[in-house]
């Protein structure tokens, strides 16, 4: 980091890394849905390239998400609030999927990930805020090898965009009926099997021109060990404050954050088409 904006930059992560434990526990997100914006606007600051720094915001995003994940997931195990059974069904495809989300991102232009990440974020916003409450898809969340499709999009999607699934999988578990609190107890266990795969597909990528200091791959370390304990520390504290909250409230808690994220994505991405 550059060395004029090594202290604010460094709060800011802290920041960054506070804020996206709490969400991660509150909401089943991995605080990734927090962190890539975060780590874009930051890495613009520090004047890095257009072209690379969002391919570092994502996959630095996915590599913080492995402590919180096992952090949030934890907290809400105690709870009784993860479905072992359908995390054990979803397990293979939704890793095989994270890997090859990494391997698709590494290569694809700037402008698809942030529209991806609009798109995915500003659709979901709109599930969640809408009374969509008795709105169902089947009776029961898929299972088995012959579902193994959506588990495995689930992947693909959340890795695209550096998140730990729960911005995808907790509105998809719910159509299927699953209880808003074991839904997003759940989508914490699917945040580690997204963030360790994609990770590893990140750090070996080859790294984009002009990347920030002490990136390897695609992933930047200092920002890393700068948000990861942050996210470690708060996501418990996000747990109890879901919890206490109702099945309502806590959707669109949700699906308004959700909304904000995705429009200034959207933003993002409109503006780098209009570039002359």
């Amino acid at each position: 980091m550059a060395e004029p904006h090594w202290l604010p930059m460094a709060l800011a992560l802290l920041g960054t890394g506070a804020l996206g434990g709490l969400l991660a526990g509150l909401l089943g997100v991995g605080g990734g849905i927090v962190i890539v914006p975060a780590l874009d606007y930051v890495f613009g600051l520090l004047g890095v390239d257009a072209a690379a720094r969002m391919h570092v915001a994502v996959a630095t995003s996915l590599a913080t998400i492995i402590p919180t994940a096992i952090s949030s997931s934890r907290a809400h195990a105690r709870r009784d609030a993860v479905d072992r059974e359908l995390a054990a069904a979803w397990a293979v495809p939704i890793m095989l999927g994270a890997g090859l989300g990494a391997l698709l991102a590494a290569r694809a232009r700037s402008s698809v990930l942030t529209a991806i990440f609009g798109v995915v974020a500003f659709a979901v916003a709109v599930k969640m805020m809408l009374p969509f409450g008795d709105w169902r898809l089947g009776a029961r969340v898929p299972r088995g090898w012959r579902s193994a499709l959506l588990p495995a999009a689930i992947g693909l999607v959340s890795s695209l965009m550096g998140i730990g699934g729960g911005t995808v999988s907790v509105p998809v578990m719910s159509l299927y009926g699953e209880p808003i609190h074991k839904a997003v107890g759940t989508a914490a266990l699917f945040g580690l099997l997204i963030s360790v795969p994609g990770t590893l597909g990140f750090l070996l990528a080859a790294t984009h021109a002009g990347p920030p200091w002490g990136t390897v791959g695609l992933v930047n370390l200092p920002a890393v060990f700068l948000i990861a304990p942050m996210t470690m520390l708060l996501a418990p504290a996000g747990v109890r404050l879901a919890h206490a909250l109702s099945r309502r409230t806590l959707s669109a808690v949700f699906g308004v954050f959700l909304g904000l994220v995705g429009a200034r994505m959207l933003w993002r991405t409109w503006s780098d088409w209009n570039v002359p």
